[in-house]
């Protein structure tokens, strides 16, 4: 069993320690917990770790937030992995900091990134874990805020819910959606 687990973010140091960097953050983690490397491929940094007999291609786009679609898409297809092995981690503002929701499907929540997935794969079917950044910021201010660094204190904070991103990842691929979505989505 083969699933592609793509964490959005943007590449460069100018964006490294930023909120909507978080799905690079929670790839880094995983691949690091399952003693992988990252190299640079074609459209994206990859790295194939096991864990449970299972092959997690790891996958942080190189291709700017906005243009994630085209190297899921790639991946996909060059991995020949359905789409509902696919699930994509990415920074939600809805969602308070640190939180965590997986759903099975859904639409973009004007999502750049999550917009452009949907419109290369011609689905909104496949899972994704939302990663909690808050919206502590004044009314038009909100592109300043996902592009901030993150406070000290909101990293101290973070770090728990990276954790257990990891747990959730690793869940999905071994239990499937349904069971880790009834485990993690309730607590």
């Amino acid at each position: 069993m083969k699933y592609l687990i793509a964490g959005l973010g943007n590449i460069g140091a100018e964006y490294s320690n930023t909120r909507h960097n978080i799905g690079f953050v929670v790839a880094d983690a995983l691949v690091s917990d399952l003693d992988g490397k990252f190299e640079t491929l074609r459209l994206a940094g990859v790295s194939r770790v096991k864990f449970k007999g299972r092959t997690l291609v790891v996958i942080k786009p190189t291709t700017y937030m906005n243009l994630s679609g085209k190297a899921v898409k790639y991946w996909l297809e060059k991995e020949k992995i359905p789409k509902e092995n696919l699930l994509v981690v990415l920074d939600d503002i809805a969602l308070p900091q640190g939180s965590l929701r997986l759903k099975k499907q859904g639409g973009d929540a004007g999502h750049n990134g999550l917009t452009d997935i949907i419109e290369k794969l011609g689905t909104a079917v496949f899972p994704r874990l939302r990663v909690g950044i808050g919206n502590d910021f004044p009314r038009g201010f909100q592109v300043d805020y996902v592009l901030g660094q993150w406070s000290k204190a909101e990293v101290e904070r973070l770090t728990p819910s990276v954790e257990k991103a990891v747990e959730i990842v690793k869940s999905f691929a071994s239990l499937g959606i349904d069971r880790t979505m009834n485990l993690f989505n309730k607590k």
